[in-house]
This record gives C-alpha cells, structure tokens and sequence, in this order.
C-alpha cells in the first residue's frame, strides 16, 4: 500500500515539468506563427465579412482574409475551383495562386489553433500534477492516523 504515494509523489512533480513544458512550446509556436503572419504585412480585404483592415497577424484576421480571398477567386472565375476550370482556361493560374494564397492562411490558423491547444493541456496537466500531489500529501497523513487509532483501541484479552 505505501508504494502507491510514492509513485504518485514521484508522478505528480514529473506531469508538473510536462505542464510546464506544454505551455511553455505552446507559447513559443504562437508567437513563431504570429512574428511570421505579421513580418508579410498583410491586410484583410476592405471587403471582407470581419476584420476589414485590420492586419493580419492572429487566427481570426488570417481567417478573415482567407475567406476573403476564396470570395475574390470565385467572382474571378464565375464561381468554379481550380479543379472545376479547364485546363487551357487562363483564369486557372489565378484560381492556383488563389488557392495556395488561402491554404496558407488556413495553416496559419491551424498553427494557432494547435499552439493553443497544447498549451491549454499543458494547464490541465499542471492542474492534475497539483491534484495528485494534494491526493498524494492527504493519504500518507490519514494512513498514519489511523493506524494509531487502531493501536490505541485494541481490544484487552483476559
């Protein structure tokens, strides 16, 4: 029975440094993809649903632009994909470039996305490290306490 409080007291410091290390990266990969987004100073579309303006630079205005730009490429080609044009069709360089443009931005988005999710386990992770050294703190406590219970209330035998 002992040997579980110390598993869970050598468990809980080590899920801690994963929580640390989580948000940590997390952090990082958010930054990385905003300095990268910002440092191509791009602006949503004056046209666009949201954002208007604004620069690119974050998950919602990356996806702003990219919804913007798919609305672009399909009023340029009458509202076919890339795949729907002919082959000889001149617009379909465009309908590319388009479509490269926007599957860019929705990386970026994706990236943001990810970087927040690994940095949101990694605050679970430490809220599971504190639990389980609180878990861990309480039992060994209660354990020697009622086992000193038990001796004083031994029952006497004649």
């Amino acid at each position: 029975m002992t040997r579980k409080p110390r598993i869970a007291k050598l468990l809980s410091p080590l899920i801690g440094l994963f929580g640390l290390l989580f948000i940590a990266s997390g952090a990082a990969s958010y930054y990385l993809a905003h300095t990268q987004l910002k440092a191509q100073e791009i602006t949503v579309a004056d046209d666009a649903s949201f954002l208007a303006g604004d620069t690119v630079d974050g998950p919602f205005s990356a996806y702003a632009q990219a919804a913007t730009v798919e609305k672009h490429a399909l009023g340029i080609t009458k509202g076919k994909t890339y795949a729907e044009l002919d082959q000889e069709d001149p617009i379909r360089e465009v309908a590319a470039e388009s479509s490269f443009v926007r599957a860019s931005l929705l990386t970026a988005v994706t990236a943001f996305g990810l970087s927040a999710l690994v940095a949101g386990l990694g605050v679970v992770l430490l809220f599971v490290a504190f639990a389980l050294g609180s878990l861990t703190r309480a039992v060994v406590p209660a354990k020697e306490k009622a086992s000193e219970k038990t001796d004083a209330l031994e029952p006497a035998t004649a």
